[in-house]
């Protein structure tokens, strides 16, 4: 079973490399979507793949890279991404 997810991170995750850790844990997990900085500090993550990859994913967004402090994870169900594959986007 396939699962879509919007996921908004927020803390410290701006200019601690959070992007590419999603980018390339995502892509080791062989999930689809993308990933960009939000103008409010926060970043922002469209997850989608196997419901196990994506629920492990969402789990893993807590950690974050060593530089970084989340405090908060939020998810909501969304629409598929219109492409196969993860890439990071500009920020919005």
């Amino acid at each position: 079973m396939s699962k879509t997810l919007q996921v908004r991170i927020t803390g410290l995750v701006h200019g601690v490399g959070f992007r590419a850790w999603t980018e390339a844990a995502a892509r080791s997990r062989g999930l689809s979507g993308w990933v960009r900085n939000r103008r409010d500090g926060s970043v922002e993550v469209l997850i989608s793949g196997p419901a196990e990859q994506v629920d492990e994913m969402l789990a893993y967004f807590w950690q974050g890279p060593a530089a970084s402090r989340v405090e908060r994870v939020e998810s909501h169900p969304a629409s598929n991404p219109m492409q196969i594959g993860f890439r990071t986007l500009p920020t919005a």
